[in-house]
């Protein structure tokens, strides 16, 4: 599984176009998962020990935003590495314990896939094409492998 120049360059062209509504778009990204898992945001320790409503939550906002940029890095870096990095404030074996304590399961992996496909249509509807889906599925798909390789 080899993301191609095309595919990065979709990737790379569409999240500048997000960009600067990225901080909104990520949040919507993880609503939706909640929408679709409503049980999912008990898994994360910020939600379950905060009061605040989830769109006003500014952990699952940096969350969220963390998520969308390390999925459209991730097609960079595999175009001039071959592997995923997640950088330098984390490691890939930390997100992996993270997920593993976290009950993190390939449901969870693969709604929360769908719920970002979602968003990136709704963000650049004048976009979007099977390519763009495949472009940033294949992506997602290489860091969801690198966590779960260490898990």
């Amino acid at each position: 599984m080899v993301i191609t120049a095309k595919q990065e360059a979709l990737v790379v062209n569409s999240w500048n176009e997000m960009k600067d509504d990225a901080p909104t778009f990520a949040l919507k990204f993880f609503l939706r998962l909640f929408e679709i898992i409503p049980s999912a945001a008990k898994r994360f320790t910020f939600l379950r020990d905060s009061n605040l409503p989830l769109e006003k939550n500014p952990k699952l906002k940096a969350h969220a935003m963390g998520v969308f940029v390390m999925t459209c890095e991730a097609a960079t870096q595999l175009r001039k590495t071959g592997k995923v990095d997640v950088g330098a404030n984390t490691s890939v074996k930390h997100l992996a314990s993270v997920h593993f304590k976290a009950g993190i399961a390939d449901v969870h992996f693969e709604v929360l896939k769908f719920a970002l496909l979602e968003t990136i249509k709704e963000a650049v509807p004048y976009l979007w094409s099977e390519e763009l889906k495949e472009a940033w599925s294949e992506s997602y798909d290489h860091l969801v492998v690198a966590i779960k390789n260490e898990m």
